[in-house]
């Protein structure tokens, strides 16, 4: 149960950080925002862009989070068969788990990125060509 209190906390913590990151990147944004929506995007463009940015940079993170982890694993395992003097103790990385880490891992980007999309896609052409920083 422990286990998962902690598992529930890093998602959290991790969709914060990836919903932080892209109010940023709106922020920082503006301008190109309102010139993509000033020569024709349509609000559901520019959501779909930052929708899908955020998703990769979860996939991104569940790829470097996979690499570690498998990393781990492998050192563990091959420091135990050392101290063993055997190959009793092997690491077995399953594909399934690894393919449904990386989509989970994009859907909570994405999920995470809805809040700062609507808020890219909504934003005023004039105003946001008009946006200083």
């Amino acid at each position: 149960l422990f286990v998962y209190i902690i598992a529930g906390i890093s998602l959290v913590v991790g969709g914060i950080g990836i919903m932080n990151t892209m109010y940023t990147a709106v922020v920082e944004r503006t301008k190109e925002i309102g010139i993509m929506k000033s020569i024709g995007a349509k609000n559901k463009d520019i959501f779909a862009l930052f929708f899908f940015e955020s998703g990769l940079l979860g996939m991104v993170g569940g790829i470097i989070g996979i690499g570690i982890g498998v990393g781990l694993a492998k050192g563990l395992a091959y420091i135990g068969s050392l101290q063993l003097g055997s190959n009793l103790i092997q690491a077995k990385i399953s594909l399934l788990l690894v393919v449904g880490a990386l989509l989970f891992s994009y859907l909570i980007g994405s999920l995470a990125g809805i809040l700062p999309a609507v808020q890219a896609s909504k934003l005023s052409p004039v105003e946001a060509l008009r946006y200083a920083k």
